[in-house]
């Protein structure tokens, strides 16, 4: 079993709380990750259509079967159960008695906050990181500053490496067992389509949503233009709103919101639109296989979704609230990420190709100019196989990223 760098997380909001909810897309590795850190709690699944119909029928009955902690797993099942679990962590508030999992973030979080709100840890459980498919340790993108590889990972990676990693993207089973990564990733998504968009979300038209997430994928890495996205899919503005608030609400994409500190700058304040696995964006794009990457017009844009997608799954994976951001002026200087931690803002220029020009350094020098910090701490990340500093920054090998 690959481990999962949430695990320190979750023991410690285990020790703090009396219920914790890991959330995150099918398939990520929840079920795996909670029992595996809690092999001494019960495991019960609402996925089972008699436990699912056991706790529907008698909620109170169905938790005093459980008389030490226990592990409820696809709990937004079944919607009653929060109220009498709030009753039960009300009378006897020990800690980690409830660990709760669901990869409906739309409906899980919304009973959460309805009925566990200041008795409940929230975590959220992405996709296997790079860092965690080879078995690094995880540390903080923002302190990136020198680069020190162990032994084993020394010498040169290769792009044959980076084409390879994008084109799979991180789901587990396409790791774990070896999968053709297009044909496990069509399966997922019609699984996606039919049972969370049809059953779950009650969304009609599946043909015209699944054309509006083709049409995402093509916009990827771009400013978000509702009212251009909802002209060509066909659909009204509202519509495409609530749309992307299901792509958002179930990790299928993430919106990069901007930064608004504007050095007395007119700045772009649409948000930016990534999504979470490149393997999955391969797919929509219908990239047929890694090879296909090396001259792709998407290339770019793909490699620059896949360092925003690593920096998010750096941060749930410490457990810590996304400090994320992009920024961008009307006479278009932009800073492709930028990390915010309060008195400090870290800027992150992102490249997909092997060698790096001055060029790269522009947007870095202009920020830190404006920012009243030259010599501030800045960061390149780009699809090369050295880790090294120059012109001031910490320029950053993508497989040292995160």
């Amino acid at each position: 079993m690959i481990a999962r760098h949430l695990t320190k997380a979750l023991k410690d909001a285990a020790r703090d709380f009396p219920v914790v909810t890991v959330t995150g897309p099918r398939q990520s590795g929840k079920t795996t990750l909670v029992q595996a850190t809690f092999p001494r709690h019960r495991y019960a699944s609402l996925e089972d259509p008699d436990s699912r119909a056991f706790a529907t029928d008698d909620p109170r009955g169905y938790l005093n079967q459980f008389r030490g902690n226990v592990i409820l797993d696809e709990v937004q099942r079944v919607p009653d159960l929060f109220s009498y679990i709030q009753g039960i962590v009300d009378r006897a508030d020990r800690p980690g008695q409830f660990i709760l999992s669901g990869s409906q973030n739309f409906l899980l979080l919304h009973r959460v906050s309805q009925s566990l709100a200041g008795r409940c840890a929230v975590l959220r459980l992405l996709p296997f990181s790079r860092a965690e498919l080879v078995g690094r340790p995880i540390r903080d993108v923002a302190k990136l500053r020198s680069i020190r590889r162990p032994a084993a990972s020394k010498g040169p990676v290769g792009s044959e490496d980076l084409f390879k990693a994008l084109f799979a993207g991180g789901y587990p089973r396409i790791h774990d067992k070896g999968l053709e990564p297009q044909r496990w990733l069509a399966n997922y998504y019609q699984t996606y389509l039919e049972r969370d968009v049809r059953e779950l979300l009650n969304v009609g038209d599946l043909e015209g949503f699944g054309r509006f997430v083709r049409l995402c994928a093509g916009r990827r890495g771009q400013w978000l233009n509702a009212s251009a996205l909802a002209s060509d899919a066909g659909v009204s503005h509202t519509t495409v709103r609530r749309w992307l608030s299901i792509l958002e609400a179930s990790f299928v994409v993430y919106l990069l919101r901007p930064h608004h500190r504007n050095f007395n700058k007119r700045l772009v304040k649409s948000p930016k639109l990534y999504f979470l696995d490149t393997g999955l964006l391969c797919y929509l794009l219908r990239i047929q296989g890694a090879a296909d990457l090396v001259s792709h017009a998407a290339r770019g844009a793909i490699f620059e979704t896949w360092v925003v997608s690593e920096a998010l799954k750096n941060v749930y994976n410490r457990g810590v609230e996304p400090d994320l951001y992009f920024w961008r002026d009307s006479a278009g200087h932009e800073i492709d990420l930028l990390i915010d931690r309060g008195a400090t803002q870290i800027p992150i220029e992102v490249k997909s190709g092997q060698t790096v020009v001055s060029d790269f350094f522009a947007n870095l020098d202009y920020w830190r100019t404006l920012a009243g910090r030259p010599d501030g701490v800045a960061s390149l990340v780009y699809g090369g196989d050295s880790s090294y500093r120059r012109h001031g920054a910490s320029v950053v090998s993508w497989f040292d990223w995160a």
